[in-house]
């Protein structure tokens, strides 16, 4: 059953975290990993969550997110993410 990595990021340095938004991609494939959404318009409908920019990766099972997740590539990359950004991280595995 697919998983899903969910991420709501407030940017607070564009210029550096740009590096991080481009080396994400190289590190997806060997995981199955896509990008679903990667920012776009926000329109809440409910609720007092305020997603800034909102991304959703699909891999095949979790375990495979999680791979991904703590795989040597993007464990380089993540500390980018981490100083220059705001952000929440999730793994989703759909119920029924």
């Amino acid at each position: 059953m697919s998983a899903y990595v969910i991420a709501s990021v407030e940017v607070l340095d564009e210029k550096e975290y740009e590096r991080y938004r481009q080396e994400v991609p190289s590190t997806l494939a060997e995981y199955g990993g896509r990008f679903l959404v990667r920012g776009g318009t926000v329109e809440m409908l409910e609720g007092d969550w305020e997603p800034h920019r909102v991304v959703v990766l699909e891999f095949d099972t979790v375990e495979r997110a999680r791979a991904w997740y703590y795989s040597p590539e993007y464990q380089r990359i993540l500390p980018i993410r981490q100083r220059n950004s705001r952000t929440g991280f999730l793994v989703l595995a759909p119920g029924v």
